[in-house]
């Protein structure tokens, strides 16, 4: 049997993304699991970094997360990691308001994954 890893997310389409670019030859399973990790602060690498090692003391082995930035041109990169908080608190048409004054409102959304055997790791 191949060796298991969980994918923290309680996204179930996330998971067949991640399937579908990883491919069939992966020499694991991957399963999905929900869990609550708390909402980090901090550049994205390090937010990545810091979720991971949650998820894997949680799950006591091996995982894979994930977390999505979004970041304005006009606005320096911001929200970045807090784009969820954003959108949230204002909404798309709150972002797209946040962005009037601009006249460039290109972004830039980046995802980034973290994989720990274990916290320690």
């Amino acid at each position: 049997m191949a060796k298991q890893i969980v994918f923290v997310t309680g996204n179930a389409k996330k998971l067949e993304e991640v399937v579908k670019i990883l491919g069939d030859k992966i020499p694991f399973q991957l399963v999905n699991r929900k869990v609550d990790l708390p909402e980090l602060q901090g550049e994205y690498e390090d937010i990545c970094i810091k979720k991971c090692k949650e998820a894997a003391r949680i799950v006591e082995g091996p995982v894979i997360v994930e977390d999505t930035c979004l970041g304005f041109s006009a606005l320096k990169g911001l929200p970045g990691p807090y784009i969820k908080w954003f959108l949230d608190k204002l909404g798309p048409e709150g972002l797209n308001q946040m962005l009037a004054g601009w006249e460039d409102k290109s972004a830039t959304a980046m995802c980034t994954f973290a994989y720990a055997e274990s916290p320690t790791s």
